[in-house]
């Protein structure tokens, strides 16, 4: 168990299961605190990814979605506390895999229900492990002025009535979440305000104790006096007894345990929580106030006399010096919702578009954050502005020439192809260049053009399963599949594509490693022995080089290079290299006044 302060304004965490309305609470609570940067780091929801727009302030932000708690945590490595809004059927392991993950310090189970022994199992893993959990049955904690966990201290109205946009000298703890609301009111009107409040929770195992926080509150400077709400049921208060025997609280306590009416009833009554219920007389409300009162706490004769309590103890330290004035403050104005604002005249709006990798609003357009005066001041090339555009980061010189080069030699392969055909007839039948240049974009997919991702896919997975090139090949002929990037209509073993022999040389210049254009250069020996047409071909080429280029610069994860290949970021150098044949020919065409295309009869078979 941490032994001082486990939030500060700079702690973020990690949200299990997607709630709207807690998350923007806690975004609202930044903003009105003054942070920086948003207190919600990742949202996890298992099977999905991307991104969910909320806000912050008047500005709509893109918190990221992850679809495992590992990711989560390794994309967001300074995010130390999960916040689990899962239900008490699966929150039990949610929780154990946040805690087994080295980043998070601090546990938060917001559902009722989860059974106990799921919750021992939890328990001793954070102790022994030097870390906190908060619930189950939890609505989570507060640092005034800081940080907040979901739906704790309840709307912003009662946030601002309680002045927790500022830090006061109060340390508070209490198994209630709906009583803490009612406290952090009683404290605000007699106090300079809470400095931090937890919710330890209300089943009969909870995470962490009251005492737990009463001595990390203690070891607190900005805490100058600590109270205290428990309830009838359990033992957990007589830790806090001892505590205060043994001298290890050092600072005043002002305690109160609810439940005193539950002598009225003849039988046990259950008081809301699993754990609040009487299990004996030692476990009664008047049986703990007193051994709190005889341990040296203050403890008041009933609940009504609790606020005065409160006050009296403050006043004391004041008068003793030992709590300096807290100099009030105007939290700004938090924007209200769509809903709301209609009402009242007042609007925000939220987009409609996320974009990553361009900015044109300042002074000048940016791609991925570089202006465009940079661009232009340090001689960036097109294979720099596609590595910016595409890859949303600045790769080296070797990468980006590499990038020019398959962009000049794909960028027509003459007049005969399928895509320049296309392009051809509908220019010579008048149409505009867009519709010109579409319709030889139609044509590219698997059999023409298409096939470098694919080359790519199946090179990759056959290499990194360690396939031999007969493996390989023979296990895509009983699937039925040609292996993609091999094979050409007119060149051969005594006829080699000029191209890829271009790439080639360049490669092994330049690369660090060209241990994928090696596999795929065996894969075309084999290839070769059947037929004398299976050459590597250009598409194959540049799929096997890309990768090399991927992987060799260290610039990308294995994730990164598998969505990068899945997105169909090479067959993209296709389409634009081939854009600007597709173009030339259209001009070609119009400049040259060529009628309307006819295809002769002689070429055609009619047959029945």
């Amino acid at each position: 168990m941490a032994t001082g302060q486990i939030f500060s304004r700079t702690t973020q965490a990690l949200f299990y299961n997607y709630k709207q309305l807690p998350i923007q609470r806690m975004l609202d609570f930044d903003f009105l605190c003054g942070r920086e940067t948003p207190s919600v780091a990742g949202i996890i929801n298992p099977g999905s990814e991307g991104f969910q727009k909320l806000f912050f302030g008047q500005e709509e932000i893109a918190i990221p979605v992850h679809s495992s708690i590992e990711a989560a945590s390794s994309a967001h490595p300074t995010a130390d506390v999960f916040i689990n809004f899962a239900s008490f059927r699966s929150a039990a392991a949610s929780s154990m895999a946040a805690l087994k993950q080295p980043t998070i310090r601090v546990v938060a189970i917001i559902a009722e229900g989860v059974p106990e022994s799921d919750t021992k199992q939890l328990i001793a893993y954070a102790r022994a492990n030097n870390k906190v959990v908060l619930g189950p049955a939890t609505v989570g904690g507060i640092q005034a002025g800081a940080f907040k966990i979901g739906d704790t201290a309840g709307t912003l109205d009662n946030i601002i009535n309680c002045k927790l946009y500022r830090p006061g000298s109060v340390g508070f703890v209490s198994k209630s979440g709906g009583m803490s609301n009612e406290l952090y009111n009683t404290i605000a009107r007699v106090t300079n305000g809470i400095y931090e409040g937890i919710a330890i929770g209300g089943d009969v195992f909870p995470g962490s104790t009251l005492s737990d926080h009463v001595l990390r509150f203690n070891n607190i400077p900005q805490v100058k006096m600590i109270v205290v709400l428990g309830e009838l049921g359990g033992r957990d208060e007589y830790s806090l007894v001892e505590a205060l025997k043994e001298g290890k609280i050092h600072k005043p306590v002002v305690a109160w345990v609810s439940g005193t009416c539950a002598r009225l009833f003849k039988s046990e009554v259950q008081f809301g929580h699993a754990g609040a219920k009487s299990g004996g007389e030692l476990e009664s409300a008047q049986a703990k106030n007193q051994a709190l009162k005889e341990a040296g706490a203050v403890v008041p004769t009933s609940y009504e006399a609790f606020e005065t309590a409160i006050k009296e103890t403050f006043d004391k330290l004041a008068e003793e010096g030992k709590i300096t004035p807290v100099p009030d403050i105007k939290p700004p104005a938090i924007p209200e919702d769509l809903s709301i604002a209609i009402k009242s005249g007042k609007v925000r709006a939220p987009t409609h578009i996320i974009s990553t990798i361009s900015d044109d609003r300042g002074d000048e357009p940016c791609y991925a954050g570089v202006p465009m005066s940079t661009i232009i001041e340090r001689g960036f090339n097109v294979g720099d502005v596609i590595s910016l555009l595409w890859f949303k980061r600045s790769l080296p010189r070797y990468c980006t020439q590499f990038i020019e080069i398959c962009v000049m030699l794909c960028a027509d392969h003459g007049p005969c192809v399928s895509g320049a055909h296309n392009t051809i007839v509908t220019a010579r039948a008048g149409k505009d260049l867009v519709s010109s240049l579409v319709s030889g974009l139609l044509t590219i997919g698997p059999r023409f053009g298409g096939a470098i991702d694919d080359a790519a896919r199946y090179f990759k997975d056959a290499y990194d399963r360690g396939l031999s090139p007969y493996e390989f090949v023979e296990g895509m002929k009983r699937k039925g599949i040609r292996v993609p990037g091999i094979g050409h209509r007119i060149k051969s073993r005594d006829n080699r594509d000029k191209r890829v022999q271009l790439l080639q040389q360049y490669a092994h210049n330049n690369f660090p490693s060209v241990k994928y254009m090696e596999y795929a250069v065996q894969v075309e020996n084999y290839t070769l022995s059947k037929a004398n047409n299976l050459v590597l071909n250009v598409d194959g080429a540049i799929g096997s080089l890309f990768l090399d280029l991927l992987s060799g610069s260290g610039m990308f994860t294995k994730p990164e290079i598998d969505e990068i290949v899945d997105i169909g970021y090479l067959n993209g150098l296709f389409v634009l290299a081939r854009s600007i044949g597709l173009i030339g020919h259209t001009f070609d065409q119009k400049r040259l006044k060529q009628p309307l295309y006819r295809h002769p009869w002689e070429d055609v078979l009619y047959t029945k």
